[in-house]
This record gives structure tokens, C-alpha cells and sequence, in this order.
């Protein structure tokens, strides 16, 4: 952090300098207009310092928490106005909650986007630094910053909900998993075989990064630029709508494991862990992971054809073979071999 904020101020104060030698006429004070120049003050306070260390993980951060209060919020409302204790009317059905979770992803990535990239989701984070060159050394940044987030977002909506949620249990203090633990975290259904859970979070985990791979691909007819999260938006909608009922559709560890460890905290026990021996583990973890690893080869290895996938880098004939057939590039190598 500290050579990030010297070596700004070295180009903060080569700039001011370059600009006093433009202004300044003989015999007159070397002066800066700051205000009309949009370079000279990287750094105005403190506080823009520490701001510019922290924001991407603080975007990551950000947009999951509102991706989580978005879908966890639905969740709460739609099942717990079901009680007629609590509302005289029901106040949604299964198409809300897919427009809830849809909502949250398109508004956390546009919050993001700009900044972080919008990933949201560990998996895939992960994804993006096998596919697609994204640096190592940020994942385990950017999975802390998403895991927190997830878990803000579960406590803002515990808080505005507890209330009802207490109706719901039977009273104060009492917590269950059935009752209401499965409204922040994600649990199968009980007609589900341990393959089956798997294989519902794997398939819509595959489906969801193709998806995010060919809207981000240049060369296959992205969307207008802005509204990439109206894309995302349609795409969850679709996963939500199709594939949502086996296991809630998670296809984002943090988006159930920082709930998850709001509800063990808030008194629903350990029994969140260790649900089908540690349920969130082998499925929730593993199934997105290996599900958009699957399909991000499978997307890289039939469509993308940029050079930054592994299933693109040159191999050493490539490498040590010229372009001969193009006069204006003879002698020169194919893009991306030199990065190889």
C-alpha cells in the first residue's frame, strides 16, 4: 500500500511541476491552476489514500452486499408473509424470488462492475484467474471481500426481518433450520440424493459462466456498453426460473456461506455445518467451482478464441513458426505468443 501511495505522489508531483513550467512566464510566480487540471490531485485527503488501496476489494465488498440483501430479502418476504400471523396476504410467489435474486445480481455487478470487474462469487473469481488471466495474488482478496459482504448483507436482512421471524418459530430465541435458517443459506430438497444436490449446483454453475463468458466476449456479439447487468439479469432470471428448485440455485459459495455463518452466529446452531455432513462443503463449494471450470472450457475450448485462455496459448510450433503468407507481418509473431 505505502509504494502504491509514494509512487502516486511521485506522479502527482511531477505533473503539478511539468504544469507550473507551462504557465509561468518570466519574473512571474510559479503557479497551478488546479481547477484546470484533472491530474494534479490524485490524493485531496487521507482518506482518498487508503480509498484507492481498498477499492476494488471495498466494489467486491459492496456489490455483494447488495446482491445478498436483494435475495435473501425476497426469501424472507415471499415465505415468511405466507404465516398468516404475519401478513393477511401471501406478498409473492416463486417468480418473485427469481425477479429478487435476478435484481440483486444485475445491481451488485453495476455497483462493481466499473471497479472490480463485478465477480460477486468466488467461483468466479477463481474461474477468471485460470481462464482468463486474472491475477492470482487479488483472489484471496476479492473471496474475503465477497464472503464479508455476503455476511453484512445476511445480517441487514436478519435485522429487518426478525421481527416476523420470530412469529414464524414460535417466539423469541428460537431458531431452526426448516423454520427459517433456509431463507438466508441455501438447503436441498429432501427428495434430493447427495449426486443430485451436486449435480443441480454444478449444471446451473456451468450454465451461469458460460453465460458470463459470451456476454463479456468482444468478438461474440457483446451487449451496448452498460448493460451488461441487464444481461446478467435475464441470465439469472432463466437459470432461476429452470433449474432453481432442487437447491435454491447458490451457484455462489459466498452467497451462502456468509449467511450461513450469520445464521450459526445468531443462534442457529451448528447444525448449519454439519446439514448432510457438511452439505455446504461438497456442494455449495465444490459445485460451483468445478461447474464453472467445466463450462468455461467447454465455452473457451468451442467458441472463445481470445489469447488470453489457456485452451489459446500457442504451443511451441506456433512459437518458433513466422508469418510468411501476409507480407505486411512477415517475420513477426502471431498476437499473443509473446505474453506465452
Amino acid at each position: 500500500m505505502s509504494e502504491i501511495i509514494e509512487k502516486s505522489e511521485e506522479i502527482r508531483m511531477e505533473s503539478v511541476g511539468s504544469y507550473d513550467k507551462q504557465r509561468c512566464t518570466p519574473g512571474s510566480v510559479s503557479t497551478a491552476n488546479l481547477a484546470d487540471c484533472d491530474h494534479c490531485m490524485v490524493f485531496p485527503n487521507r482518506w482518498s489514500r487508503i480509498r484507492y488501496a481498498i477499492r476494488e476489494p471495498a466494489a467486491e465488498f459492496l456489490g455483494t452486499m447488495i446482491f445478498v440483501i436483494f435475495g435473501t430479502g425476497v426469501n424472507c418476504q415471499v415465505f415468511l408473509s405466507t404465516d398468516p400471523n404475519v401478513e393477511v396476504v401471501p406478498r409473492g410467489d416463486f417468480l418473485s424470488l427469481n425477479f429478487g435474486w435476478a435484481s440483486g445480481v444485475a445491481l451488485g455487478v453495476w455497483i462493481s462492475g466499473g471497479i472490480s470487474g463485478g465477480h460477486i462469487n468466488p467461483a468466479i473469481t477463481f474461474t477468471l484467474a485460470v481462464f482468463r488471466g486474472f491475477p492470482w495474488k487479488k483472489v484471496p482478496l476479492y473471496i474475503f471481500a465477497q464472503l464479508l459482504g455476503a455476511f453484512c448483507g445476511g445480517g441487514v436482512v436478519y435485522a429487518n426481518y426478525f421481527h416476523a421471524i420470530d412469529i414464524v418459530e414460535g417466539g423469541p430465541g428460537i431458531r431452526t433450520i426448516n423454520g427459517s435458517g433456509d431463507l438466508l443459506a441455501t438447503y436441498a430438497a429432501s427428495f434430493l440424493t447427495p449426486v443430485s444436490c451436486f449435480f443441480s449446483e454444478f449444471l446451473g454453475s456451468a450454465i451461469l459462466i458460460i453465460g458470463v463468458l459470451s456476454v463479456t466476449d468482444k468478438k461474440n456479439g457483446p451487449p451496448p456498453q452498460g448493460l451488461l447487468p441487464l444481461a446478467l439479469f435475464i441470465l439469472v432470471l432463466g437459470i432461476g426460473a429452470s433449474l432453481g428448485m432442487n437447491t435454491s440455485y447458490s451457484l455462489n459459495p459466498a452467497r451462502d456461506l456468509g449467511p450461513r455463518f450469520l445464521t450459526a452466529a445468531v443462534g442457529y446452531g451448528t447444525a448449519v455445518f454439519t446439514y448432510r455432513n457438511q452439505y455446504w462443503l461438497w456442494c455449495i463449494v465444490c459445485g460451483p467451482v468445478t461447474g464453472m471450470l467445466c463450462g468455461a472450457f467447454v465455452y473457451d475450448t468451442l467458441i472463445f478464441a481470445g489469447s488470453e485462455s489457456i485452451i489459446n496459448k500457442p504451443n511451441t510450433q506456433a512459437s518458433d513458426r513466422r508469418l510468411h503468407a501476409c507480407p505486411a507481418h512477415g517475420g513477426k509473431l502471431p498476437a499473443g505468443i509473446e505474453s506465452a
